[in-house]
């Protein structure tokens, strides 16, 4: 007796090739190698350069806010605040409608080395996109995105999910 998939599909007789669990994980091993190449001249690698695109989309967020944003623990981003700020690429400052929190904002100099970081980034991803069209790469990244965000909202603890 064969399982059904969600949509209707049989997965008696599928193989790797249809297995989502491989497919991430070779899809992230790989992406993990070219972006870690592409990010490692920024302090903080990767992180950072997560901090830098979240900050570079808009209002200046608290470092709390940036924290669950980019799914990082609290303690780490102010270590990791503290170091982009002393190569000037973030700055602090106390919001006037709380001044308990600290509003991070992008320096021009942030937003030059965010600018360099993607152009080198887009080059890798487009290495390991290459064998889909522009229209199946904006589909994998939109559907991929929608994917996170629910895994980011699942992550989130009850007591959490109030704040």
């Amino acid at each position: 007796m064969s399982a059904a998939m969600p949509g209707g599909g049989d997965i008696a007789g599928s193989g790797l090739d249809t297995d989502l669990g491989w497919a991430i994980r070779l899809v992230s091993s790989a992406f993990r190698r070219v972006a870690t190449e592409s990010v490692a001249d920024l302090p903080g690698g990767a992180r950072a350069y997560l901090v830098l695109v979240a900050l570079a989309g808009g209002e200046p967020p608290s470092q709390l806010a940036l924290a669950k944003a980019v799914s990082l623990d609290r303690t780490v981003m102010t270590y990791l605040l503290d170091d982009l700020e002393a190569h000037e690429l973030v700055t602090r400052r106390p919001d006037p409608r709380d001044r308990r929190a600290r509003l991070v904002l992008i320096t021009d100099t942030g937003r030059a080395r965010l600018d360099q970081v993607r152009h080198s980034l887009a080059v890798a991803e487009t290495r390991l996109l290459t064998d889909l069209d522009d229209h199946d790469a904006h589909q994998l990244r939109t559907l991929l995105s929608r994917v996170a965000r629910t895994a980011q909202r699942d992550s989130v603890a009850p007591d959490e999910a109030d704040c």
